[in-house]
């Protein structure tokens, strides 16, 4: 802890470290937040293998109507930036009317020919195999 010194009457106190601070908040109830959050936080990281953030931010608000002795009301707001698994991607060609197509339209279907000539003719494929007793 680090020491301080009240101006008004020289007295030496100690201030609480914000962590202490966090954990006492709301009895507790936000630094389990703030943990659950963050160890969200790291098995994201682990599983996608990219970077991710986490801020905490404490708002304090002026006392109420400006009295000097009145409360301060403290709150705690956090914002978790968690990795995302990539996309998968799959690829397409752009057909003659600029439409994403699976097959390449500059190929031929299966079974279709040109011949010498450039005609398209179809052929079946042969699928009869002739399997002999080994």
């Amino acid at each position: 802890m680090t020491e301080h010194t009240d101006r008004t009457t020289g007295e030496i106190t100690e201030k609480a470290p914000v962590a202490a601070f966090l954990a006492s908040h709301l009895n507790g109830r936000t630094e389990e937040e703030l943990s659950t959050e963050f160890h969200g936080l790291l098995d994201q990281v682990r599983a996608h293998g990219k970077k991710g953030s986490m801020t905490i931010t404490i708002v304090v608000d002026p006392p109420a109507n400006g009295v000097e002795s009145a409360p301060l009301p403290i709150g705690v707001e956090s914002a978790v930036k968690a990795p995302k698994p990539t996309p998968v991607k799959s690829l397409y060609f752009l057909d003659d009317d600029g439409l994403p197509v699976r097959e390449d339209p500059r190929q031929m279907s299966p079974g279709l020919y040109r011949s010498a000539d450039g005609a398209t003719e179809f052929r079946m494929a042969d699928t009869t195999t002739d399997y002999r007793d080994a």
